[in-house]
Order: C-alpha cells, then structure tokens, then sequence
C-alpha cells in the first residue's frame, strides 16, 4: 500500500520535536512493505539544519513553502491508498488538512495524525471554526501519539470516527548507549526547545534545582534559550542534532524530561525524549504526570518529581551507582515493551483492520 504523508520534516529535527517519532514508525512500516512519500516544506531552516539523508525506506519529497507548490504535492495525494496529515507543519496546515480530503481517492484512507492532542483539543474548545473541527467528519480516523483516554474521548466527542493512541517509543538502532563525552558532562541536563507552554515548567524543574544546587553542574540544550536568564552553574549548548542525543544522554549523572503545560494536564504522553533517554540506558528524572507508570515504574526505572524542590532532592541524594541502576531498568523495560518495531505493528494492524471493514462494507 502506498502512505502519502504530509508532516512537518522526517529530514530534520530543528525545531521539530516529531522528527524521531515520524521516523520510527514509518521506517517500521516500511519495513513490513508500505510504499511513503514524506511530502514537507522547506520552512523554519529545517533544511539547513538536516540530521539525515533522504532515506532508502520512504521517497522524500521537500517542497518550497509557497501555495503553488503546496498545490502541486497535494495532487500526488490521489496516487496513495493511504493518506495522512500530521499536525504542525507550520506553513499551509489548514490548506493541508483541506487539501489531502479533496485530493484523496474515495476509497483511501484519510488520516489526521496529531502530535500535540492536548493543545489540538484546546484550540478546538475555543474556536468552533477550527480547521481540525471542520475536517472531522471527512476523516476515517485520527492518530496521536499520547493522552490516552481523556484524548480518545475528547476527540470522539468532537465527532471523530475513530481515535487510536500511537505512542512515542525507542528505535534501538538510532538510540542507545555509547561512550561518555565531556561536552555533555554534567549532573543534570534537559533537552528541549524554549517555547511558551514549556517555559515557566523549565524554570520550576529545572533552572530552580540550579539555583539550590549552586555546587552542582547543569546543562541545558535546545534552541532559544540564548537570551534566557539562568543561574551562573547553568551552561547552554544550543540545538543538539539527533547523532548526539545518545552522548548527551549517557554522559551527565541524569537527564531530566519536563512535560509542555498541555501534555502535562492531560497526562499519558510521555515525550520522544523519555524513551530516548530509556534507550540510551540514562538516569531519568521527569516532572509527574499521570500515567508515567504505564511506561516506566517510578523509583525503579524512573525518578518522579512533583516540583523544583524534588527535583533537588532527588539529584542531590542520587549515587552513581544507583543513576547507573535505573537507568539499566528503564533500558530493559523499554526494549521489552516501547520500541518502534511494536508501534509500527499496532499501526499496520489498525489500517488493516480499516481496510477490512471496508471490504465487507462494499
């Protein structure tokens, strides 16, 4: 089957949290004999700032960010048996959106795939012209990779046919441990873009326990934090490419995951990052949220904090040897049960089942 897939970049990570996700589950797919085409503009300097090749398992198609090209991959939408917009691509999202419905054959399956449900849902709350709102009842299904489900009933309230969780999950082939590197060596570090709804919780979890811990050493990556007031034990290294998440994830005492705002109130969306860090065996601290232990079991394979203060607490009793501990926990029960290989399965099985209830249909 042929997968047309309109997302915001499966080539670059700058200023795309969704790139390692995108990238698990469709080189799974592939694998199992999916035909994609990745179809993203060239927007927000992603292109300049590239952590892969176009690869051997999906054609990518990068197209300028203007409407006549936008147009112009919209028309190979009809080519494909399954078509998806993701949510987030930055430039043309509701042409997009409109754009892959007109576009599709009658008989494809017509798929929005949503990486940010909790603010989705927010926004559709709020303005009852919503372009997602709009598109509901001309879509097969929608996907999300989290929330469980306080999502699955929001969006089936919003009148959706269908809503299936695809969770974030490991690709053990592109993250796993390596050899320390000092650029990266540190007591606590976290990764992530400055954005409005993450802000104020990198202040509490992670700018605070700096400020308690002045004889402690963090580290902070991901662009926009350059102007950013921190503490003097607070380095900042800039955007870290994705060939360098596994040092930077193996090297400090701990890494730390903090939730955007959204994610966090809904809970059961646990971030690429977490499963990144699990992989490359680190001691992960991560802000609470409910359901994180349906994917890592707190004080076992993971370090739960509530605020600032637990963040400190936990870092500042933390041995080696136990950091070494769970991060080897979290390793083990990733593998077991949240790889890419399994998500890739549960997304194979739900478009087969799609297209066999409409066998049976006709």
């Amino acid at each position: 089957m042929k997968i047309a897939f309109y997302g915001s970049s499966l080539l670059s990570s700058y200023w795309n949290g969704a790139a390692t996700y995108y990238r698990g589950i469709l080189r799974d797919l592939a694998g199992r004999g999916y035909q994609i085409t990745f179809y993203e503009p060239d927007a927000f300097d992603r292109q300049q700032h590239r952590d892969i090749d176009p690869p051997e398992w999906a054609r990518s198609v990068v197209y300028p960010a203007t409407e006549e090209a936008m147009r112009g991959v919209l028309a190979e939408a009809g080519e494909a048996d399954i078509v998806v917009k993701a949510n987030g691509v930055g430039v043309f999202d509701r042409e997009l959106l409109e754009g892959v419905i007109d576009q599709a054959r009658p008989d494809a399956l017509r798929i929005f795939w949503d990486v940010d449900a909790a603010a989705t849902l927010d926004e559709m709350r709020a303005d009852a012209s919503h372009p997602v709102l709009k598109a509901l009842p001309n879509l097969d299904m929608v996907l999300t990779y989290g929330g469980g489900p306080p999502v699955i009933d929001a969006y089936r309230g919003f009148g959706a046919a269908d809503c299936v969780p695809v969770y974030n999950a490991l690709d053990p082939s592109t993250h796993h441990p390596v050899d320390p590197d000092p650029r990266f060596a540190c007591d606590l570090a976290f990764l992530g873009n400055r954005l409005p709804d993450r802000e104020a919780r990198v202040e509490e979890f992670f700018l605070k326990p700096a400020a308690l811990l002045a004889e402690r050493q963090f580290l902070i990556g991901g662009n926009g934090w350059e102007t950013k007031g921190m503490p003097g034990n607070v380095r900042h290294r800039g955007h870290v490419y994705t060939t360098e998440h596994n040092a930077f994830n193996c090297t400090p005492l701990a890494v730390l995951n903090v939730a955007r705002d959204s994610m966090a109130n809904i809970g059961f969306s646990p971030a690429t990052r977490v499963f990144e860090a699990a992989g490359a065996a680190a001691c992960l601290i991560t802000d609470a949220w409910e359901g994180i232990d349906l994917f890592l079991k707190p004080d076992e394979e993971v370090l739960v904090a509530r605020d600032g203060q637990d963040v400190a607490d936990h870092l500042a009793s933390l041995t080696p040897e136990r950091a070494k501990a769970i991060g080897e926990a979290a390793l083990a029960r990733v593998m077991a049960e949240h790889t890419y290989r399994l998500r890739g399965a549960q997304v194979d099985q739900v478009f087969k089942a799609h297209f066999a209830r409409a066998r049976e249909a006709a």
